[in-house]
């Protein structure tokens, strides 16, 4: 029985640190490449990661859990756009979130939008959204073969 219970402590952890794994890049272009060469779809997630409750809530329940994990290494290359208060950036990472910002007319946070791997926007989630990964998941789904 010990063996057993251990043996599913160390499986969780590994699924688990596996969520925890997901490469956010923070260069657009670099990603775009990336999703075009892959046939992939661009998520951005314009987020106030140290301060946003909504954010920090959404990505607890969504964007750190396994089954997200599993569908965004399959389907996405992902992009944070981020505006914390406490972390640390460059300011040339500040500059290019800012101009992000404004160009996808982000009004709050948190924000998603999916872009084609052509780099047209194919669709977006405002706020935060209730009903965790699956839901997400389902959203996302929509928006392929868009752009």
């Amino acid at each position: 029985m010990k063996k057993t219970a251990i043996g599913l402590l160390a499986c969780c952890a590994l699924w688990h640190a596996g969520a925890a794994d997901l490469n956010w890049l923070t260069d657009l272009p670099k990603a775009q490449a990336k999703a075009k060469a892959e046939n992939k779809q661009v998520l951005l997630d314009f987020t106030g990661s140290d301060w946003c409750g909504w954010c920090i809530k959404f990505n607890k329940e969504v964007l750190s859990t396994p089954e997200f994990a599993e569908y965004a290494t399959k389907n996405l290359v992902l992009v944070e756009v981020d505006f914390p208060r406490k972390k640390q950036q460059s300011a040339e990472l500040k500059k290019a979130n800012k101009a992000l910002d404004a160009k996808y007319h982000v009004d709050g946070y948190p924000t998603f939008v999916v872009l084609s791997k052509d780099g047209k926007e194919v669709g977006r989630q405002e706020g935060y959204a209730a009903g965790g990964a699956k839901a997400f998941i389902t959203k996302l789904e929509k928006f392929k073969g868009k752009g």
